[in-house]
């Protein structure tokens, strides 16, 4: 049987047991951040030159030039047509169902008229160029793929280039697969910090962008983090989580799968379930060890439920909204008969929030519409998911009329000079005289 922790809500040193659960450190020591600027700054200074040195001696992948790891749009559609069809029609109906979602976020341009003729609005336009990083070697993200590419291209954005590392020259045909069908424009063989590097920078073939999104390792985390401000970035993402509210009613080895299907991404994920049926409690922990062992990733899973697993039992459904918008989690399960009345009980923070019994978090990662990209580690409390908003930037508008010009002319000469800025005071004053 899984060991994991159990909680109770009635219990004094609840709270201080809850923080040191959720309690999380990105590793990023000292020696990372140094071998990763080191990186950053070959690819700046050196550029073509440093990515082949850095990929021949991290991906084993030799190549006369940075051009010779380009991956030719014959490649990606080559990919697509060798897939099993099931595959090609699961990424084409994924994609599909995350770009009707994007497109009703967009934000669009607006203007009013004050009542001096005074015109006021926003201007909302696409980034020109986004890098999209995908894990590669053995490991297959398509569904990082689609959930990147496909809101840059609702956006708008001018070019999408993608950076993969392929160790040893291992491609995954399905990755390159969702590639072509999110409509990715440009694919290098790079990964790690060098590929962060080439992205923020530049290099003679790699064109730089305006900002990078995507997941990756220690290294690529730290990089992007070093990179910030040169180039946007999504965000630093650390483990997955999940969190289940449940009444007691769903069958346990449904919520025994959904705690699984985080716990076995690593061993630092974390999986929290949170009724007030406390004999439920019981139930899933023993449906865990049932499918446990049929689980391919058991040895992971069993070590993320030991390391930051929980099954909390709470007094009702108050207090378990209360312990969700403590946790602030990335995934939140309303496992409930009326889940509408947890919105309604003052549930603010989470990432995502799949409602009702049949929701299973694992839909919101490849298929459901909404963005999988997700702030974690408690980050939900001040941020949202990836969306086409990130990647559209807005201008304020802004048109006077002389009778505006005179009047907020005052006004803006009467700070200026507060603020001892005789320059802009001046600038705003010889409008009002003329």
């Amino acid at each position: 049987m899984p060991s994991i922790k159990r909680l109770d809500t009635r219990d004094t040193g609840f709270a201080t047991e809850l923080e040191r659960l959720l309690a999380w450190e990105s590793g990023e020591e000292a020696g990372v951040r140094d071998a990763v600027r080191e990186i950053l700054d070959a690819v700046k200074a050196e550029g073509d030159a440093a990515v082949l040195r850095y990929t021949e001696r991290f991906d084993r992948l030799e190549r006369d030039s940075v051009a010779g790891l380009e991956v030719p749009q014959q490649r990606l559609q080559a990919a697509l047509e060798a897939i099993p069809a099931a595959q090609r029609e699961a990424l084409e109906t994924a994609a599909e169902r995350i770009g009707e979602y994007a497109r009703h976020q967009s934000m669009q341009d607006w203007q009013f008229t004050d009542a001096d003729g005074t015109v006021l609005g926003q201007r909302v336009t696409p980034l020109d160029s986004v890098g999209l990083y995908v894990p590669g070697g053995k490991a297959a993200y398509p569904s990082s793929v689609l959930m990147n590419a496909v809101p840059a291209r609702v956006a708008g954005v001018g070019q999408l280039i993608m950076v993969v590392p392929a160790p040893d020259g291992e491609l995954n045909d399905l990755v390159l697969a969702a590639a072509a069908v999110a409509g990715v424009d440009r694919v290098f063989t790079v990964g790690g910090a060098q590929a962060v590097g080439a992205l923020a920078y530049g290099t003679a073939t790699i064109p730089a962008v305006d900002k990078i999104v995507g997941p990756g390792n220690i290294f690529v985390a730290a990089a992007k983090r070093e990179v910030f401000g040169t180039v946007g970035i999504d965000m630093i993402a650390g483990p997955s989580e999940i969190l289940v509210v449940c009444d007691g009613e769903t069958d346990p080895e449904w919520i025994a799968a959904d705690l699984f299907s985080q716990a076995e991404h690593d061993e630092q994920a974390q999986s929290i379930l949170v009724s007030w049926d406390h004999a439920f409690l019981d139930r899933v922990n023993e449906a865990m060890d049932r499918l446990l062992e049929e689980m391919p990733r058991a040895d992971i899973i069993r070590t993320s439920l030991q390391n930051r697993g929980a099954l909390i039992a709470a007094r009702d459904l108050d207090d378990a909204v209360a312990v969700a918008n403590r946790v602030a989690p990335e995934h939140l399960e309303l496992s409930l008969a009326d889940p509408q009345a947890a919105l309604d009980a003052g549930l603010r923070h989470a990432g995502a929030v799949f409602m009702g019994r049949h929701t299973s978090e694992a839909l919101g990662d490849y298929c459901a519409g909404p963005n999988h990209v997700l702030p974690t580690s408690r980050t939900a409390r001040f941020s949202s998911p990836l969306g086409v908003y990130d990647f559209q930037k807005r201008s304020s508008i802004i048109q006077c009329s002389p009778e505006g010009a005179a009047r907020l002319g005052r006004t803006a000469a009467e700070l200026a000079h507060g603020e001892g800025l005789t320059a802009h005071a001046r600038s705003a004053e010889l409008r009002r005289e003329s």
